[in-house]
């Protein structure tokens, strides 16, 4: 029993076909997509900001402790596992200008349903203003 919906002239409304289920599931499927790929991709985002952070905290402790570079590429992989950077990540650190620079480079693969996408991490970070001493 379908009723057709009628203007205030008595006339059958044009264009009301019942095309809102359609609309609505293409809201719904773009919608899902859109929180699929978040949910993929934001936990990654996530932790390479936080261990960009980290990067920076570590190359200013080195440079107010003292510390020289081996310590300070020691402690950037031993925080690989927390930040979920991957192991054969390129890590290079030195002074320049007198001041401890680490460099950090890795590719991650996030696998889409239709596609792929390489999230590339190349951060790198300067100690604050604290001049290092002899090394």
């Amino acid at each position: 029993m379908t009723e057709t919906r009628r203007s205030s002239s008595g006339l059958p409304r044009a264009g009301e076909r019942g095309n809102a289920r359609l609309k609505f599931l293409l809201v719904l499927a773009l919608i899902g997509a859109a929180l699929f790929v978040g949910s993929q991709y934001v936990p990654l985002a996530y932790n390479a900001r936080a261990f960009e952070s980290f990067m920076q905290d570590t190359v200013d402790n080195a440079a107010a402790t003292d510390k020289n570079s081996a310590w300070v590429e020691q402690q950037l992989r031993r925080g690989f596992e927390d930040y979920g950077v991957p192991d054969d990540a390129a890590v290079t650190v030195g002074v320049n200008d007198t001041r401890m620079e680490a460099s950090v480079q890795y590719s991650q693969t996030l696998s889409l349903v239709f596609t792929e996408y390489d999230y590339d991490f190349d951060r790198t970070v300067r100690s604050s203003s604290v001049v290092m001493g002899k090394k």
